[in-house]
């Protein structure tokens, strides 16, 4: 693999903006490449008389009252194509390299190539700078969580032994001697020396260092070590009359730290009650509190490693565009710059690795028993390999469904079904009921096409869904749920007709009717497996998204919440399809094919219910939002919710009362929502018609590279949203039957849903990108007092 692939393929894909561009670096080296082979003839010029740097240097270096000082000095210019610098601008260090051979032929491409090669590693050291100090600043809270909760642990499980505590807490700061020693001595200037690994004290009582000068140092006079000494005596100092607090003294500081994320504190938040939780010494609350902290160090560490990832693949692609410049120009650059680059913050930083090296320790200590293998597994989750047996699984399911729905057609045409007398009959009852597997499995061989498309793409779903990592669905794996559904349903029909129109298996017609109810039964049962079989991580991620709609507005609104309401919102046949489910086994009477239904009053109201709920779902998050966030398109977004219920319920009583009043007001509440639905999807969820973009009625970024990919898609979500009007204007098929109809403009709303899927989270993830968003904040334990902490 060309290590520009490999380069792409490790990148942090929020962060892609802030790696180096080596794609645009080695087009430069390939422009210096092409001038260098067509004018391969001509004789280079002699250094000595056509560069002007070139005698400037040299002319300096004579004016010098000690040539043997510089003789060494002048003889490296000489040969260097380069000169590279350290410059401090706006309080920044800045790297600036000096071509020395801009009067060579073809010298102006590769001036050009170095001022972007400075361009881009001044971006990168600024990035990692910045990203330093952030886990830095984090590691500083997460020492404070870490002392609370150790106290508290302490508390809890020996209350009688308070004061033996410091016993406990002492180990915890083994390596602070050791870290502090390595700063000692390793650190090459003052400034580093002012820089402290957070993570090395959660002690109770400072630990004292000895900051007396070595002879040799004293001998030397090094001034460098002085300041270094310096500095860490007023360290202790400093720490000394900073004493953290006794155990007994944290808890007094410290309260629960509770979030709006439940109905009990949302309801409280909204009456402005107290939501504050005092500390209660119980085991429930101790493992509530080891489970908040134990998922901030794992997201930690996640950080860290894609920091410390961040930082190598840099290093690297400055490395292979440095050879690759030398083997193309024939100079002898890379050397020299490569020096610069492990001397500078990027390369000879080592916080974050001593950082990963403290949170592993006290990961292993604290919340795996001391087992390393455990705790390793925790922080560093094995990506999900996909196994041979999964594909052929996914293709032999569907080789049976496709052979299941040939069989199907042929038992049709062969026993003539279409044209008996109860194939109305059948249409009215048991297609409704089928029906329900069909819409479910088309909605997620839509979802496992999205999933083939991110991937393809580079779009981060799993991180902007939440998804804990390695347990993230594949497309394969959602193919093989649903060829698994269908083949069990198609299955159940086939089943379902032999027993019907066989004489000998006529008596079982009662059996025959309970077998859509079976398979129901069955997939709910499977859903609430608990048991670590079937994917349970995704089944529980979803039925706690499910949970979380059910209970809007009472829950904090995440995006997955508001992704499946949105895709509940084209479900609607399927959920009225659950409605008969209750309705026909309920009260009527299936063992004989009958069901009054459809003139029952409670049914007819239900159907107006069940019609508007996904979107009254969907109007309360908005809602909820709006009350979180004070975002005014939220609200807007909920008008769009609304009359979206308006347009529905118009509908469905057109349905159930025609007539002409019902009739337009049908059309005109359906128009107004068809129309600001489809502005909404283009402009807001997909962020496409930007004004002064510079792709002209799209935006700025996209990643999919084919253009006419995003007018196509805009022209068919129009299109599909025509199909709303289908109740309105009545219009059928081949004479097909209404329920048919009604299945057949289900499955086009759900087809739109699939494709409005894939660019919603393409705009979601270009917004991550361009705020360079690659993790999520996780809710710690503890609330510290901080204004005693600014009074002591």
């Amino acid at each position: 693999m060309k290590y520009g692939k490999e380069f792409a393929s490790q990148m942090v894909p929020e962060w892609q903006e802030a790696y180096t561009d080596y794609k645009f670096l080695k087009s430069l080296v390939k422009e210096i490449q092409v001038f260098k082979q067509i004018n391969r003839p001509a004789k280079l010029a002699d250094p000595r008389r056509s560069n002007t740097l070139y005698r400037a240097f040299s002319g300096l270096t004579q004016r010098v009252n000690s040539p043997r000082a510089h003789q060494a000095a002048a003889a490296d210019i000489e040969h260097q194509p380069i000169l590279v610098q350290h410059v401090s601008r706006d309080g920044e260090e800045r790297s600036e390299t000096m071509f020395l051979m801009a009067a060579d032929d073809g010298g102006q491409h590769e001036l050009v190539y170095f001022k972007r090669l400075d361009a881009e590693f001044n971006k990168v050291l600024k990035f990692y700078r910045l990203k330093v100090d952030e886990v830095m600043k984090e590691a500083a809270v997460l020492n404070k969580q870490m002392e609370a909760l150790i106290a508290f642990r302490v508390k809890v499980e020996r209350p009688e032994g308070w004061t033996n505590s410091v016993e406990e807490t002492t180990q915890l700061a083994s390596d602070t001697a050791a870290s502090r020693d390595a700063l000692l001595a390793n650190t090459p200037s003052a400034m580093k020396a002012s820089r402290r690994i957070p993570l090395a004290v959660i002690d109770e009582e400072s630990s004292t260092l000895s900051s007396q000068e070595s002879e040799a140092d004293r001998k030397q006079g090094n001034v460098e070590m002085k300041a270094v000494n310096a500095r860490i005596q007023e360290l202790k100092q400093n720490e000394i009359k900073a004493k953290r607090p006794a155990p007994l003294e944290i808890l007094k500081r410290v309260t629960f730290n509770t979030s709006h994320e439940t109905p009990r504190s949302t309801i409280k938040e909204f009456l402005k009650l107290p939501n504050q939780a005092d500390l209660k010494f119980t085991k429930d609350n101790l493992k509530k509190a080891e489970d908040q902290l134990k998922r901030a160090f794992v997201g930690f560490y996640q950080k860290l490693r894609l920091l410390k990832s961040y930082s190598f693949l840099n290093i690297m692609a400055f490395s292979k565009i440095m050879k690759k410049y030398d083997k193309v120009a024939s100079r002898n650059a890379s050397k020299s710059y490569m020096k610069m680059v492990d001397n500078s913050y990027l390369g000879s930083s080592d916080e974050v690795s001593k950082l990963m090296e403290r949170v592993e320790a006290m990961f292993i200590k604290h919340f795996s028993n001391s087992n390393r293998s455990k705790g390793m597994n925790i922080l560093r989750p094995k990506r999900k390999r996909e196994t041979h047996r999964i594909t052929f699984s996914m293709g032999f399911l569907f080789g049976c469904t496709t052979a299941l729905i040939i069989a199907l057609i042929l038992i049709i045409r062969a026993r003539h079904i279409l044209d008996k007398q109860g194939r109305v009959l059948y249409m009215e009852t048991m297609f409704p009921l089928y029906s329900l597997f069909g819409f479910i499995v088309l909605h997620m061989m839509m979802y496992a096409a999205n999933v083939y498309f991110w991937r393809r793409y580079r779009v981060n779903y799993s991180f902007i869904f939440g998804f804990k990592e390695g347990t993230e669905l594949g497309y394969r794996e959602v193919l093989l749920l649903g060829f698994s559904l269908s083949v069990l349903a198609l299955a159940s029909v086939l089943a379902n007709l032999d027993m019907e129109m066989d004489p000998i298996t006529a008596d079982y017609k009662p059996i025959t009717e309970l077998l859509p109810l079976g398979l129901v039964a069955l997939v709910i049962v499977i859903i609430l497996c608990p048991f670590n079989i079937l994917y349970r991580s995704s089944r529980y991620f979803l039925l706690v998204c499910i949970f979380h709609c059910l209970l809007a507005p009472l829950y904090k609104v995440t995006l997955p919440d508001f992704f499946l309401a949105d895709q509940l919102t084209s479900q609607v046949q399927a959920l009225r399809s659950l409605e008969f489910y209750i309705c026909y086994y309920g009260w009527g009477d299936y063992k004989h094919r009958r069901n009054n239904c459809k003139s029952n009053d409670v049914f007819n109201t239900f159907s107006f219910i069940i019609a508007g709920l996904p979107y009254m779902w969907r109007l309360l998050q908005c809602l909820r939002r709006v009350y979180d966030e004070r975002d005014p398109h939220q609200g807007y977004n909920g008008l769009k919710y609304l009359l979206t219920i308006i347009a529905v319920c118009a509908r469905t009583a057109y349905t159930l009362n025609e007539g002409p009043a019902w009739k337009i007001i049908a059309w005109i509440t359906s128009i107004i929502a068809m129309i600001l639905s489809t502005y909404w999807d283009i402009v807001v969820d997909w962020g496409l018609f930007q004004r002064k973009s510079k792709n002209r009625w799209l935006r700025d970024k996209l990643l999919v590279p084919h253009k006419s990919v995003y007018f196509v898609a805009i022209i068919l979500n129009a299109l599909l949203r025509l199909a709303w009007m289908q109740t309105v204007m009545r219009f059928t098929i081949f004479s097909l039957h209404r329920q048919m109809m009604a299945a057949l403009v289900a499955s086009l709303e759900i087809l739109r849903r699939g494709l409005w899927n894939f660019f919603r989270l393409e705009n979601e993830h270009l917004n991550n990108v361009g705020k360079f968003r690659a993790f999520k904040s996780v809710p710690l334990p503890f609330n510290y007092n901080e204004d005693e902490d600014k009074d002591e």
